[in-house]
């Protein structure tokens, strides 16, 4: 017989566990759907070759390689629906100490970094990033291994975030 650890008053179950990534009173700014739109245009991009050799080999060929070209649609199809359900999982928020980056759908995760640890933060847009309207804020710390990058924000945005963050890790580091 298994027993159920009592929770609160002797009730028998347990208190609803919060989640890690919903943090209480922090609200999460979304990025830009332009995002969206740069991603599918890449991807879009690196699929032409694929998709032009499976028609090119199901003409030539016939039959079952016709499979090929199949399998490039259908990777073109998941990624059109899954590309804009990963950028809205995208957000940040800039916390009092700390900046907050969270992302992903099925595997979720939240970046916290401090201000105090930001050595520097770049902003960075490529040709078709800035033809889409997005930049990415990176923020770079004395850890390799950080994965503080803020995608897809508008360029006035991101201007705006790396001053503020600027801002706010020099203030944190005189404090030290």
């Amino acid at each position: 017989m298994t027993t159920t650890p009592a929770g609160p008053a002797g009730t028998g179950t347990r208190p609803p566990v919060a989640s890690p990534f919903d943090l209480p009173g922090v609200t999460f700014t979304p990025v830009s759907t332009g995002l969206v739109t740069a991603r599918l245009v890449a991807m879009a991009l690196w699929m032409v070759l694929p998709l032009a050799g499976g028609i090119v080999l199901g003409v030539l060929v016939g039959g079952w390689t016709w499979l090929v070209t199949a399998a490039v649609v259908v990777d073109l199809a998941w990624s059109a629906w899954l590309i804009p359900r990963q950028v809205r999982a995208i957000g940040y928020a800039e916390a009092e100490d700390d900046l907050l980056i969270r992302k992903g759908i099925l595997f979720r995760s939240l970046t916290v970094v401090p201000y105090g640890r930001m050595q520097f933060v770049d902003v960075a847009a490529g040709p078709l990033d800035r033809r889409c309207g997005v930049a990415t804020v990176q923020l770079h710390t004395a850890s390799a291994s950080t994965d503080a990058k803020v995608p897809g924000l508008p360029p006035a945005d991101a201007a705006r975030l790396r001053d503020r963050l600027t801002a706010r890790g020099e203030a944190k580091l005189a404090g030290l």
